[in-house]
């Protein structure tokens, strides 16, 4: 048996597991199984915290803890915006970091992310700088169908994304239960998260996303970032600002200060427990 907890950010969920040794064989199948909704614990991810000396590609600081994410299929992604708000918690409730303690340095494989716990109980994480690539990029829900064929802005968050702007086009209609399609396919070998986006008000804005290696949540905290970021290219708002996001699971805030960007939203831990742990592939 190992022991987990069970948290989310608006809704975002994942699987938590403490292993600072390294010791857990946290193969795709075991990634599968924990995240499975009828026959695990059911999650969008899992987030594993281990001492960042163990992870090969880290060259910081060896005592932190890293957040080794894996989406629901057991594939590995590189940060989640939300989820590093949840693993923050979780290191806080659990007494994993020295008690006081109001800011959290967390490697993650997109680099050092620190998590400041606010007054109000929301955390907030500074993002590091988007990066917003120059070449054009169209997404479809259904190949060969025009009305649905959008241009997108790619934004790297230490992450991939795609963000679609609809104008006029209806975003709670839009079908997300098949995986949307981009091209050139070369812009992103490594698969995207694609972001839908619809205007609310003055810096307010609808998102919906399918990520990849998940499929559709209610939310993505690297998302919503991207979105800032996009619409700040627009020529929407000034060097900073603050947007509101508001995805099915909920709303978060992103802060633009001169090309960097901070998340900021709540998290929360919702079940500790103990699980079988699978011990052979599926």
């Amino acid at each position: 048996m190992v022991s987990f907890a069970k948290g989310h950010g608006t809704k975002n969920d994942f699987v938590l597991l403490v292993d600072p040794d390294d010791e857990l064989l946290l193969t795709d199948a075991a990634v599968r199984f924990l995240c499975d909704r009828r026959g695990g614990i059911g999650g969008d991810g899992v987030l594993r915290a281990v001492r960042a000396r163990h992870v090969p590609e880290w060259s910081g600081d060896p005592d932190l803890w890293f957040m080794d994410y894996r989406n629901a299929d057991g594939s590995i992604a590189e940060m989640c915006g939300n989820g590093v708000r949840v693993f923050a918690r979780h290191l806080v409730a659990e007494g994993l970091v020295p008690a006081g303690t109001t800011t959290v340095g967390i490697g993650t494989r997109a680099g050092l992310r620190e998590a400041e716990v606010l007054p109000d109980g929301r955390i907030r994480v500074a993002m590091g700088r988007p990066r917003l690539a120059a070449a054009e990029v169209e997404v479809s829900l259904a190949a060969g169908v025009p009305e649905q064929r959008w241009r997108a802005r790619a934004v790297d968050v230490g992450n991939p994304h795609a963000v679609v702007w609809l104008e006029g086009d209806d975003l709670d209609g839009l079908d997300l239960t098949r995986p949307p399609v981009w091209t050139p396919r070369e812009a992103f070998p490594d698969g995207v998260n694609i972001e839908f986006v619809a205007p609310v008000g003055d810096h307010h804005v609808r998102m919906r996303v399918f990520e990849r290696g998940v499929g559709e949540t209610a939310s993505c905290g690297t998302g919503t970032v991207a979105v800032a970021a996009a619409l700040a290219d627009r020529g929407e708002n000034q060097s900073e600002s603050t947007w509101r996001v508001d995805v099915p699971g909920g709303s978060v805030e992103v802060t633009l200060r001169d090309g960097d960007a901070w998340l900021t939203g709540p998290a929360e831990i919702v079940a500790r427990g103990d699980v079988a742990w699978p011990q052979e592939e599926a």
